[in-house]
């Protein structure tokens, strides 16, 4: 049997946007893999929010041009936490983030914040002929028509598991070869709880996920299934497909994370270990594929199971996509409603029930602009969240 050639070597200048996050920390340690597998990645920019300690740590780890922070009052301290060991340049709030977004250094923008602050950055990156690799999902959700009118051919890398597989599954077809494309979700811890016992889920039971270690909010968002209403949004702009063509199926084993139906009724899927490191290095390695560290699915060992989305079980669900559908500024105050909803569930404000409940409400008050430009999307966003946080708790149970 002949040998395989060596994988080839790449050279590619980061900035990350949201370096101390949970995607943005993953990022890094796929660098430091590829740097000790002998591939060339350096790290020119980092932006991230209030965790100084480890955006310090990073900087002296990776020594970057330029940090990104949040708050101007956070600047004496994180110039005493790098010392001596740093001296580059440190930029603060929205002017940061776009400094980062844009370095002309850099040949590869990862955008890993998380929220509607991450659309800018996304946007000013590609009207500067960056290639983005994008886990930001508000970039698409409440921005997508606008990215949709900067970016270029392959100038968008999804990272998230089921986009990073379709973006596999897809790169060699023709768009007349497909049916349809197909999002799988876990389901959530509650699949199988009985739906009459709903008004009783605890913060506790909604942020025990089956599958994977996540934040707060994507976490909660898994078991109402609105984050994967969010990648059904997403998955619209990112392939440039109807919604008719994008279906999504429950998958409690989380091992296949994409499918795509062509038109002979043959179904391509894409599987592997449920491990964010895998489509973090694809996106980073892109058009080449490398070796990783990520232990290998055991095909033996898998049971995998499927089914459809269930309408009571997941009202937010149908919701959002609902949202997507209407296009405007509906998915910015879905995206907003959501967050607001989650936040005050967190806080034992409202209960499990409460969080469709109220995206319905705001959703039902808003009135759409069919087209908006940049501020009016921000307008809806912020009209959404102060609106959300105004429904009393006992009109949500």
């Amino acid at each position: 049997m002949a040998s395989m050639p060596p994988s080839p070597l790449i050279r590619k200048r980061l900035a990350i946007l949201g370096s101390t996050g949970s995607v943005g920390s993953q990022t890094l340690a796929v660098v430091e893999a590829l740097t000790r597998a002998g591939h060339a990645f350096s790290v020119v920019a980092l932006a991230a929010g209030k965790n100084l300690e480890l955006l310090a740590a990073q900087a002296q780890r990776f020594q970057p041009k330029l940090i990104a922070i949040e708050r101007a009052k956070d600047l004496s301290k994180l110039r005493r936490l790098v010392g001596t060991f740093w001296s580059g340049e440190i930029v603060v709030g929205e002017e940061g983030l776009i400094a980062a977004a844009t370095h002309p250094d850099a040949d590869l923008i990862v955008n890993a914040l998380v929220g509607a602050l991450g659309l800018i950055p996304t946007l000013e990156a590609l009207k500067a002929k960056k290639i983005v690799a994008l886990a930001n999902k508000e970039s698409l959700v409440i921005g997508g028509h606008l990215v949709h009118g900067v970016q270029s051919k392959r100038s968008l890398i999804p990272i998230d598991s089921e986009h990073s597989a379709l973006f596999q599954l897809m790169h060699s077809l023709h768009p007349s070869e497909i049916e349809r494309i197909i999002l799988t979700a876990s389901g959530g811890p509650f699949r199988t709880r009985p739906l009459d016992s709903f008004a009783q889920i605890t913060v506790a039971e909604a942020l025990q996920h089956p599958t994977w270690q996540m934040g707060k909010r994507i976490t909660i968002d898994s078991a109402t299934l609105v984050n994967k209403a969010f990648e059904v949004i997403e998955a619209h702009w990112l392939f440039d497909l109807p919604y008719e063509k994008i279906s999504v199926l429950i998958h409690p084993q989380s091992v296949v994370h994409g499918l795509v139906e062509l038109t002979d009724g043959s179904i391509l899927a894409h599987l592997s270990t449920t491990d964010m490191k895998l489509p973090i290095q694809y996106a980073l390695t892109y058009p080449e594929r490398v070796p990783s560290s990520v232990a290998r699915l055991d095909l033996v060992k898998q049971k995998l199971e499927f089914a459809p989305v269930g309408r009571e079980r997941y009202p937010a669900f149908w919701l959002v996509c609902e949202a997507g559908q209407r296009g405007g500024t509906f998915p910015a105050v879905a995206n907003a409603a959501d967050e607001v909803f989650v936040q005050r569930f967190l806080k034992n404000e409202i209960p499990f029930v409460g969080i469709a409940r109220g995206i319905e409400r705001v959703l039902a008050e808003h009135e759409g602009v069919p087209t908006p430009a940049l501020e009016e999307i921000l307008e809806a966003d912020r009209w959404a969240r102060q609106r959300a946080s105004e429904f009393p708790p006992n009109s949500l149970s």
